[in-house]
């Protein structure tokens, strides 16, 4: 279960996500199919299906905003060294170069017997095959009021807050930020974020006055575990206070105080990352059942819930047990799309060669520093014994660098291009 650089170097490249190879055949018809939701995953299922079935199938795109920004790299906002413009991704490609149709609406209700979807604005819309790919949901402590206490776990405006609110932390400040019970979005995250907010401490001087209390619902750290657990002691031994087993029950915004089971935090800045579900399209039409995510066959990532056929749901809605990352959601559009293609031309999805061959992986970097980072990488590949993913290979970075800080801005431009471009 290791992984050495020139390894994970490889995996990073957008075109290594899923190791299948198109099917290139093409449908006898122009079928349709409707992609809900134009974040990572379902941008790369929108062009994929256009590029991979030499445009004989129709797409259309629905997402409420004109353009998706990335969660990917949006806690650089945080400590200004980027900003929320630079991370915003339109469709225009997507729409004037692959021939999507792009239309700006919200799905609110799926017919799974009559093949079609509803929108809040444009009526019906029929399919042949429906992709889901909506992201997450909060399921948000009573209290709160993410004005005064921003997630900044979907970037955006609450982003932009939590920037400002860190920048004016002064003397004997105390910060607090939550981590949800796994699986969440973006498993190394929370902790990338933990430390860009004891180095913007640091940067200020504070170091040994201010300080950052990290609650986190897990009984360990998720995801890069070397790494963290190296800055959280040593590089900010006297800024982080890393306390496990913590679960939110409630947060008084207007005091900044964190209610848990066993005890009450209060902070000048509280940044709460809540527990997280699929979106209430999803859950409303039963796709998840009594569950939090939606359950999928990972071969086709076609939803198992029976009364809709044709209907996929990919990227962080799905319960495969694979990372919620944007990486990972664009390996995973690939292999829908290429199930979709083989299905619509009469070609079998679980030939032995398409099979073996099914490989996702996920790749990230983490900035620890103001310049410097770690990376991680997965791969996980079908086994045909429990029918799911397994993970096969897993790296880490020894140790945090000034080059892999270089290198984690080409690695996002790859993912960008490959996704909306």
């Amino acid at each position: 279960m290791s992984m050495n650089r020139r390894r994970f170097l490889q995996a990073c490249g957008a075109s290594a996500a899923v190791s299948i190879t198109p099917t290139g055949v093409k449908a006898a018809s122009a079928p349709h199919v409707v992609v809900i939701g134009g974040g990572f995953a379902g941008a790369t299922a929108a062009k994929y299906l256009r590029m991979w079935s030499d445009r004989t199938i129709d797409v259309t795109l629905v997402d409420p905003n004109a353009n998706h920004t990335s969660c990917v790299l949006s806690n650089l906002v945080l400590n200004r060294r980027i900003t929320l413009k630079e991370l915003k991704m339109n469709y225009g490609g997507l729409s004037s170069f692959y021939g999507v149709n792009v239309v700006r609406d919200r799905a609110n209700k799926i017919d799974g017997a009559g093949k079609r979807v509803r929108l809040k604005e444009g009526g019906w819309l029929n399919y042949d095959h429906l992709v889901i790919a909506t992201g997450i949901n909060m399921i948000n402590p009573p209290s709160i009021d993410y004005k005064l206490t921003p997630h900044a776990w979907i970037a955006g405006g609450q982003t932009n807050r939590l920037a400002s609110q860190l920048n004016k932390v002064g003397p004997d400040s105390t910060v607090i930020m939550t981590i949800p019970k796994s699986p969440y979005r973006c498993p190394p995250g929370p902790y990338e974020r933990a430390c860009l907010i004891a180095d913007i401490i640091k940067r200020k001087g504070l170091e040994g006055s201010a300080r950052v209390q990290v609650l986190d619902a897990n009984s360990s750290i998720q995801a890069e575990k070397h790494t963290f657990e190296n800055a959280f002691n040593n590089l900010y031994g006297n800024i982080v206070e890393y306390i496990t087993d913590v679960e939110v029950e409630d947060v008084i915004s207007t005091e900044g105080r964190v209610i848990t089971r066993t005890a009450d935090y209060v902070g000048d800045v509280v940044n709460i990352i809540p527990q997280q579900r699929a979106m209430g399209f999803i859950r409303n039409a039963g796709l998840t059942g009594d569950g939090l995510w939606a359950s999928v066959d990972p071969l086709t990532y076609a939803s198992t819930v029976s009364g809709f056929d044709g209907v996929h749901i990919i990227g962080d809605s799905q319960a495969t047990g694979q990372p919620k990352s944007a990486h990972m959601a664009n390996a995973q559009a690939k292999v829908c799309v290429d199930a979709i293609i083989r299905s619509l031309a009469g070609v079998a999805n679980d030939d032995p060669e398409r099979v073996a061959n099914i490989t996702t992986a996920s790749a990230c970097y983490s900035p620890i520093t103001y310049d410097q980072a770690s990376w991680l990488s997965a791969v996980f590949a079908y086994n045909t014994d429990s029918g799911q993913m397994a993970l096969t290979h897993l790296g880490e970075a020894e140790r945090w660098s000034t080059g892999n800080y270089k290198q984690m801005f080409g690695w996002a431009s790859n993912l960008f291009t490959d996704s909306f471009h």
